[in-house]
């Protein structure tokens, strides 16, 4: 089975009516997330690369939530709702009961189970029916199965049942071996067996793995396929969990870009969620995070302490201690350090944001700089622009937003303020302080400067007997003795 080969053969399941109470959220666990993606977005993700013939999502608690996620990231899956009785057998009872006339293989999956690959399922599968098995599950060998069910066996070793731990002796809790909730069924014992199943248990529930013990009762085989590595089969129950599987991730998808010619100084500092991308020769230093659908281009170095949502990134380009949302940077272009870029800012090739600079639906052309303290919002720049110190768009009058538009080669005194709406031509200057209030034709200079004005004796008039008076009356008497010399 390869991603691109359908498996007419297999159906896969996947359980995600639960509520997760131990999660204490309004959110249904399913949903929380981890490298940018929900919990059941990752096993959806893996059941596609399966291949199968049939996808079932099972829902109950919050379920237009939790179906609209599904149907948003896989709308060729099937959805199906668990009614009033609880419990995993009753979920693929009514999951069957979207699949009339399905013969082959149902691979039974828990949507709060993220790290399984594709890879582990396949040769679950591939043992399962090599074995020509009824049922066969997924085990792990733990330090410490609490909370787990304990896979039982028989004095010859194959499996005889499986017990949930509200329902196990003392004798069988002590039992390593845990259920990892991932089985891989032929379809019509599974029917078969699923109507006889009750809920005589703790729980009351309607339990999928009492299917094991009555597979076992009419002499049927069953196999346990013991995973090599545990961390695949770690479940998440509660808000420790949430945070141990995205660190095994974030860790698994830093070492595949690694491994894909990206230098990451830090590992343990860089988070990279599945859905980013980036090329050959990025470098990316400590207390970075790249994150959702931002992609890097080759050549590009992006931190330290950089923070990047769903951004798009040149080739060659530096990015330093910024925090970026929906923004575009060109190709050899400079930001930061200290930036924060919000949705819409586009910087051209060879531009420049820099340091402490704020930027919001703004397009800054190409080799044209904000170098520092400013704010740019809703605003256009042509190319070759440089922006004095201090520069701001004022795009809101308290009622409405509006743009500024600044021509190719405008160069800006300091501490400017253009008062939108408001056109800079193609060429022109501004002196240091002007406040632009109206439209400055090409080539001119938009000056808005009054006469400098000196009140002599204001200091000790108003100010007497402090520090700065004192300090008045020593610098005048320094220049006096001057003078007089």
């Amino acid at each position: 089975m390869t991603e691109n080969t359908l498996d007419t053969e297999l159906a896969v399941v996947i359980l995600a009516a639960g509520q997760g109470t131990r999660m204490k959220s309004s959110l249904p666990k399913v949903l929380h997330r981890i490298g940018g993606r929900p919990l059941v977005g990752h096993v959806l993700d893996t059941a596609r690369d399966l291949g199968p013939a049939r996808v079932v999502v099972v829902v109950r608690h919050e379920r237009d939530q939790v179906a609209d996620a599904v149907l948003g990231v896989a709308p060729e899956v099937v959805v199906v709702d668990q009614d009033e009785i609880p419990g995993t057998g009753r979920a693929v009872e009514v999951a069957l009961a979207s699949l009339p006339g399905f013969t082959g293989d149902v691979l039974v999956l828990s949507g709060d189970v993220p790290l399984l690959d594709a890879d582990a399922l396949t040769a679950l599968v591939r043992e399962h029916r090599a074995a020509r098995s009824a049922a066969t599950l997924l085990s792990a060998q733990v330090d410490d199965p609490t909370g787990y069910g304990r896979v039982i066996r028989a004095a010859d070793g194959t499996v005889a049942r499986i017990v949930e731990q509200k329902d196990a002796t003392a004798e069988e809790a002590s039992v390593r071996e845990i259920n990892a909730g991932v089985y891989v069924f032929r379809a019509a014992e599974l029917r078969r067996q699923l109507e006889r199943v009750g809920t005589a248990n703790a729980q009351g529930e309607k339990y999928l793995t009492d299917v094991v013990a009555l597979l076992r009762e009419e002499a049927l085989p069953v196999a346990a396929s013991v995973v090599a590595r545990v961390e695949l089969v770690l479940g998440v129950n509660d808000r420790v969990q949430l945070a141990e599987a995205a660190r095994i991730l974030n860790a698994r998808t830093v070492r595949r870009w690694q491994l894909a010619g990206v230098s990451v100084q830090d590992p343990a500092t860089t988070w990279i969620d599945v859905t980013a991308t980036l090329s050959p020769d990025v470098t990316v230093l400590p207390n970075t995070h790249i994150l959702r659908a931002t992609f890097v281009a080759e050549g590009a170095t992006v931190g330290p302490d950089t923070s990047l949502v769903d951004c798009e990134v040149g080739a060659g380009a530096t990015v330093t201690r910024t925090d970026a949302t929906l923004a575009v940077i060109g190709e050899g272009a400079t930001v930061g350090p200290f930036a924060y870029l919000r949705p819409g800012t586009n910087l051209g090739v060879r531009g420049k944001i820099g340091t402490f600079v704020e930027t919001k639906n703004a397009t800054i052309g190409e080799a044209s700089k904000v170098p520092h303290l400013s704010y740019i919002g809703d605003t256009t720049i042509g190319r070759g622009v440089n922006l004095g110190a201090g520069a701001i768009t004022a795009n809101y009058d308290d009622l409405a937003k509006h743009r500024t538009e600044i021509g190719d080669e405008v160069h800006s005194g300091s501490h400017n303020v253009f008062v939108a709406p408001v056109r800079i031509g193609a060429g022109a200057k501004t002196g240091a302080g002007a406040v632009i209030r109206k439209d400055v034709p090409p080539g001119a200079l938009a000056l808005s400067v009054a006469p400098q004005r000196n009140i002599d004796g204001w200091v000790d008039t108003n100010r007497q007997g402090t520090a700065a008076a004192e300090a008045a009356t020593r610098a005048r008497s320094a220049e006096n003795t001057e003078h007089g010399a």
